[in-house]
C-alpha cells in the first residue's frame, strides 16, 4: 500500500492556515507524524479520513482519489480519532456487533467470529461484557482500535493514542500497533517524541502547517549529529543565554539542562552531546522560526 499527499492546503474561515503545500509519501509499516498541538497534524489526519475537505492538493491510497471516491477509501479505512464517543451502558461486545454490521457484515457468525478475535487482539476478552462506562483510558484505547479493526483496513489513522494513559498502557498499546502496521499503513499522529521514536520506521515533524522533517527517525538524528550541546547552568543564568540558539531546557534537580544547536562550538562551557529524537524535532522548529 502507497498513500500519497501533494501539495495539500487548508485555511480555515477565521484565517488559521492549518496546511501548507504538505506533500508526503508514506507505505506499509508505522509512520509518525510528529508536531505540538495546533501544528496541523489533526486537521491532516481528519482530511485523509475523508472528514473534511482541503482547499486544494491530492491524496491517493494504492490508485484511489482519496478526496473524490471517499466510499471507497472508507471501506479499506479504519480510524482512531483523539477523541472518540463510546456508549457507556453498552458492553465491548455489544457495540463493536453494531459497528460490524455498519460496516456491512451481515453474516451473523462472521461477524461473530470477528468480534471474538478482536477482542482477543487487544486483550479486551475479559471484560467483553463490561459496560464501556467503566473502561480505563488505556481499555478504551484498545476498544478504539478494535473498531478501527473492523472490515481488515489497509490504512489506519490513530491521532494521540498516548495521552493520557500510564506507563504500562501506553506499553500495552505500542505492542499492539506494532503487531498491526507489520502488513498494512498505520499512521500515528502524536505530540511525544518517544512514541515515535520507538515505534516507528518513518516520520515526519509538522510546525504551523509546514513538513519540517520527512525522514527515518535514525537519518534524522544522523542529520545533526555534531550539532547538539548540553550544559547545566542555574534558573537565574538563563537569561545569560537569550539570543543563542538553545533548542530546548529542562529542569534536573532544581538546574536547568541547556541543548543548544550549533555548527561549531560554542564555548561557554557547552559540552557535545549525542542527538536524540528531541533534538531533531526543537531544532527543525527552532530554523522553521528564524526563516
Amino acid at each position: 500500500m502507497e498513500l500519497k499527499i501533494s501539495n495539500l492546503t487548508k485555511t480555515y474561515p477565521n484565517g488559521v492556515v492549518a496546511l501548507k503545500n504538505v506533500s508526503l509519501t508514506i507505505s506499509n509499516g508505522m509512520f509518525g507524524l510528529l508536531g505540538a498541538n495546533g501544528a496541523g497534524k489533526s486537521t491532516l489526519m481528519r482530511i485523509i479520513a475523508t472528514l473534511q475537505e482541503p482547499d486544494s492538493g491530492t491524496i491517493t491510497l494504492n490508485g484511489i482519489d482519496v478526496l473524490k471516491d471517499k466510499d471507497k477509501v472508507r471501506q479499506i479505512l479504519g480510524y482512531l480519532p483523539q477523541e472518540f464517543g463510546l456508549y457507556p451502558k453498552i458492553s465491548a461486545e455489544m457495540l463493536l456487533n453494531h459497528l460490524a454490521q455498519l460496516k456491512g457484515i451481515a453474516n451473523v457468525r462472521e461477524r461473530k467470529e470477528l468480534i471474538h478475535a478482536l477482542l482477543q487482539r487487544t486483550n479486551l476478552w475479559e471484560h467483553r461484557h463490561k459496560s464501556l462506562g467503566g473502561y480505563s483510558g488505556g481499555m478504551k484505547q484498545r476498544f478504539g482500535i478494535a473498531q478501527a479493526l473492523i472490515g481488515q483496513p489497509k490504512l489506519i489513522i490513530v491521532d494521540e493514542p498516548t495521552a493520557g494513559l500510564d506507563p504500562s498502557e501506553r506499553n500495552r498499546f505500542h505492542n499492539l500497533l506494532s503487531e498491526i502496521s507489520e502488513n498494512i499503513v498505520v499512521i500515528l499522529s502524536s505530540h511525544i517524541v518517544d512514541d515515535v521514536e520507538s515505534l516507528c520506521n518513518q516520520m515526519a515533524i509538522i510546525d504551523t502547517g509546514v513538513v519540517l522533517v520527512d525522514d527515518k527517525p535514525g537519518a534524522a538524528i544522523n542529520a545533526i549529529k555534531n550539532r547538539i550541546w548540553r550544559k547545566v547552568v542555574g534558573k537565574a543564568e538563563i537569561g545569560e543565554y537569550n539570543g543563542m540558539s538553545i533548542i530546548s531546557q529542562k529542569l534536573r534537580a532544581g538546574k536547568l539542562e541547556l541543548h543548544l544547536y550549533s555548527e561549531t562550538e560554542p564555548g561557554l562551557g557547552f559540552e557535545l552531546v549525542e542527538p536524540a529524537l528531541e533534538d531533531v524535532y526543537f531544532s527543525s522548529v527552532l530554523m522553521q522560526s528564524k526563516n
